[in-house]
């Protein structure tokens, strides 16, 4: 059996349990969907959002890419943050890191050749990494200093995140949604927060967007 095919096989079982176990559970989904997150994960196959914090399907809208992060040049990105929060309505947008994220590890290396695209996806880490050099490098070892800058750059998208017209235009009409910064650590599988910013959360003049009403 070739390996899709296992995929497509298992997917049948679930289904076929799931309906068994709760006869109404498809066509309560199709009905749509009204989730209280938006989650910003890394494209990391070890970090599925739903799984690891236990929720069912419709409660947690989705986004990953490589080494979750928030730029401001990423339709991609901004689209789904957009539909999250104007049209879903989320209550709560969580960017969450992961301890040993390959994409962090690399972009505390030099640059590869056969990795073109990549190394300017990485270049915003990197970029991270320049803005906090002092501290990391006083760490003993590479591998702290990778778990730091994951951390910092949770954090740093979480404050991209505020400083997009998106989140404050929607925390001044409607005192939301409220923005986490967490960290999901593979060895034991807990969630560690590392910041949070409410609604009216201070942003520095410059990220701020001016509102002709004002």
């Amino acid at each position: 059996m070739k390996p899709f095919e296992k995929l497509l096989l298992e997917n049948k079982a679930w289904a076929e349990e799931k309906k068994l176990k709760e006869p109404e559970y498809f066509e309560h989904l199709e009905q749509g969907q009204q989730p209280e997150f938006l989650w910003i994960g890394c494209a990391d196959s070890r970090v599925p959002a739903e799984i690891i914090v236990n929720a069912q399907p419709g409660e947690i809208f989705v986004h990953r890419n490589i080494a979750n992060q928030v730029i401001t040049t990423d339709f991609n990105c901004l689209s789904v943050v957009q539909y999250a929060v104007d049209v879903l309505k989320v209550s709560h947008v969580i960017v969450c890191g992961h301890y040993n994220c390959g994409g962090v590890h690399a972009a505390l290396a030099k640059q590869r050749p056969d990795l073109v695209l990549t190394n300017k996806w990485l270049m915003h880490i990197k970029d991270v990494y320049r803005l906090h050099q002092d501290e990391i490098e006083e760490l003993p070892s590479r591998e702290r200093q990778a778990d730091r800058l994951v951390e910092l750059n949770v954090i740093e998208q979480v404050q991209r995140l505020s400083h997009t017209s998106i989140i404050q235009k929607a925390w001044k009409r409607d005192q939301r949604p409220v923005l986490h910064g967490w960290v999901y650590a593979l060895g034991d599988g807990v969630l560690q927060q590392l910041i949070t910013l409410p609604p009216g959360s201070m942003i520095n003049s410059i990220y701020q967007y001016e509102d002709p009403s004002d």
